[in-house]
């Protein structure tokens, strides 16, 4: 059982859950394994975007492991489901983009990890659900973040009944930003990486804490931290440089249109 970082030379990560003889469901020492590894990568300057995802075709995380929950008391338990906090929020709180690459089971704790990234990408025949309530518990934690991405009576069914549902129904509900063959799931993720890479480095970060900002603010708060999130990209010349080669590119297809050539 461990947590695999892998960095390219792009600024990208790739970090996998490799518990996969036990559907990489969270143990104690997993989810510390996890936050320290996500932490260290939150301090990497050239960080760009990070790829979740679990070890094996079977599952991205199964949950939480029920045979350390079996042995929980009132203060163990407090403790434990802090650190299932603790592993969505470390993905929250990244500022560069989170991915969660899909297969096989996303079930309790783990649909709470996929829900705090910032993309979810799955491949068919994935499984969600929330199936606490069938061991005798609420789900709790970040399951907070599931009414603002399907709604409040979608909630209400995952959570109350603990039933599953497939991939096309979570894409349908809106968890799911896309669903593709299991063949295609790197080559698709790998496009939401790309265009990632084509943005402003500094950009894409002021975007991703601006967003966090709107969860929380009122909507005068939230615009006004808008104005200051845009001032603030001009202190690199990020703007400039990247607006000039749009602005180039533009001219130099108004060249080929204008000498009988076809603009791109």
């Amino acid at each position: 059982m461990t947590v695999d970082v892998r960095q390219d030379g792009r600024g990208v990560a790739t970090v996998t859950i490799a518990n996969a003889a036990k559907l990489n469901t969270l143990n104690p020492a997993l989810m510390a394994a996890l936050i320290g590894a996500v932490e260290t990568l939150g301090g990497d300057p050239g960080l760009r975007a990070v790829v979740l995802r679990g070890e094996g075709e079977r599952a991205f995380i199964g949950g939480a492991d029920i045979t350390a929950m079996a042995k929980l008391d009132a203060a163990g338990a407090r403790a434990f489901i802090t650190q299932v906090h603790r592993c969505c929020d470390v993905f929250r709180r990244l500022p560069v983009p989170v991915i969660a690459r899909i297969q096989g089971y996303v079930l309790g704790a783990g649909l709470e990890v996929a829900a705090a990234c910032d993309f979810r990408v799955a491949a068919e025949g994935a499984v969600f659900g929330m199936p606490e309530v069938r061991i005798g518990l609420p789900s709790v934690v970040e399951a907070a973040l599931l009414p603002g991405l399907i709604g409040w009576g979608r909630t209400r069914q995952l959570l109350l009944t603990g039933d599953n549902i497939d991939a096309r129904r979570a894409e349908a509900w809106g968890f799911l930003e896309q669903v593709v063959p299991a063949a295609e799931l790197d080559s698709t993720v790998e496009r939401l990486v790309q265009s990632i890479l084509d943005s402003g480095r500094h950009a894409v970060r002021l975007q991703k804490a601006l967003i966090s900002d709107w969860e929380t603010l009122p909507l005068a708060g939230a615009i006004q931290r808008g104005i200051d999130r845009f001032t603030e990209a001009f202190a690199t010349d990020e703007p400039h440089r990247m607006m000039a080669g749009f602005l180039e590119g533009q001219r130099q297809r108004k060249l080929r249109g204008g000498s009988g050539g076809t603009p791109s």
